[in-house]
């Protein structure tokens, strides 16, 4: 059941550079969880965002799960397998010797032996997960969770970049669309 190291630094490099390089969240995000899956030759990988307001973990990417299991429903953070709670990766080897699975079912229908659940950290606050999924039970190696941890950070790094960048763009596409009038106020010239 012990796992090879599936991440070396070639991959790590792919990685970072995919989440430095981008700057449109949905695509660098759907681009990982692919990266991930293949290079690790698990099941699937799924990126989530912690909605603050309803406690749920709110799928951002994912690759390699069928919609049936994606929308199985709400993965709340305070519930199951939840890196959130602890602040520290989750490793189930094996799902059928784990009682902490909040849909254990319907992870046995998808054929998931195995899940990693690991938190995407900014700064000081958890702003969502990353988890792996794995056809059969699996001891991930302490080499690849330790990658995954810093990809991890700079995940929650890039996300926040993402969104900043986001905002910044749709301010100031609001700005080009204020009346000329208002371009002394602003100090702006049209």
């Amino acid at each position: 059941m012990v796992s090879k190291d599936k991440i070396d630094l070639e991959v790590f490099k792919v990685v970072c550079t995919a989440l430095s390089q981008s700057d449109d969240l949905d695509g660098m995000t759907n681009h990982l969880v692919q990266l991930l899956v293949g290079a690790m030759e698990i099941k699937g990988s799924t990126i989530f965002v912690l909605n603050n307001e309803t406690k749920e973990l709110e799928i951002l990417a994912s690759f390699g799960l069928s919609p049936d299991y994606l929308n199985k429903g709400p993965v709340m953070s305070d519930r199951g397998i939840c890196a959130l709670i602890e602040k520290k990766p989750i490793l189930v080897r094996d799902i059928n010797d784990d009682d902490r699975l909040q849909y254990p079912d319907e992870a046995r229908e998808e054929g998931i032996g195995a899940i990693v659940s690991i938190c995407i950290p900014f700064r000081e606050d958890i702003i969502g997960g990353l988890r792996l999924y794995h056809h059969r039970p699996w001891d991930i190696s302490g080499h690849d969770l330790d990658y995954l941890l810093i990809m991890a950070e700079h995940m929650g790094l890039a996300m926040m970049l993402a969104r900043i960048l986001g905002s910044l763009w749709s301010i100031n596409e609001a700005m080009d669309d204020l009346p000329p009038e208002l371009a002394p106020f602003i100090g702006k010239d049209k």
